[in-house]
């Protein structure tokens, strides 16, 4: 038994939902409009990930200057740092829990689209919602997992732009670099290898949900030229 399976009540009110979609629009289409609906629902938990977000990016010229000064001495750096965010009201996982929250919702939907059910009969574009690209044949096929692959590495790349311009300024305000800190931009693309591995339905997700993700981002840090820490999470 899949750990996901406890989801299964959530993913069978998801499934109706769809479903009910599916009645009068086509089902491809019922899969966008329902996942740009839970995005919507889940916007307030972005904006207060985004807030903790730009609260903590304000103190890190700080918090370098700290690391710099006791950096001989961590347990003084960490009561330094404690005492500041203490001090200035903010939590240095700020923007973190927001983020946390969304996850079962979007376990729910991967949930729904990789899971054999009724809707992965239906087709986008004459393929069926439920088919891998290991199993597809004929150029049309592989022309519509081409489409949602390319959608998908376009958002990766200016994703993975935005992650590059972060990345930079984070090196430039810290006192050493953060081990891995050069490799994360290219964690962007990682949603095109993910949808190798799953159905159209479940690419389709990918794509809706990494495409209201980065505009998502571009609205709420526009002007600031930050990139939240949970930059990649679709």
């Amino acid at each position: 038994m899949s750990v996901l399976s406890v989801l299964d009540p959530a993913v069978t009110v998801a499934h109706t939902v769809v479903a009910t979609l599916a009645h009068v629009l086509p089902t491809a289409l019922a899969i966008v409009l329902f996942v740009l609906a839970v995005r919507l629902c889940l916007h307030p938990l972005a904006r207060a990930a985004a807030r903790g977000e730009k609260a903590r990016s304000k103190l890190a010229p700080k918090v370098a200057e700290l690391n710099k000064k006791h950096k001989n001495n961590p347990e003084k750096a960490r009561e330094a740092l404690a005492e500041l965010y203490r001090k200035e009201q903010v939590s240095p996982f700020a923007g973190c829990l927001p983020m946390l929250v969304q996850v079962p919702f979007f376990s729910v939907m991967y949930r729904l689209f990789t899971t054999p059910n009724d809707l992965l009969d239906h087709t986008l574009f004459g393929v069926p919602l439920g088919l891998h690209v290991g199993n597809a044949h004929g150029a049309g096929q592989f022309a519509v997992f081409g489409l949602l692959y390319a959608g998908l590495a376009a958002v990766g790349y200016v994703n993975y732009r935005r992650a590059r311009r972060a990345t930079a300024t984070a090196a430039a305000t810290q006192a050493a670099p953060q081990p891995g800190a050069a490799l994360l931009p290219y964690l962007s693309f990682a949603s095109v290898l993910f949808a190798a591995l799953v159905p159209v339905a479940a690419a389709l997700y990918l794509l809706t949900t990494s495409v209201w993700s980065a505009s998502e981002r571009a609205w709420l840090y526009r002007g600031t030229g930050q990139v939240p820490a949970t930059a990649l999470a679709v």
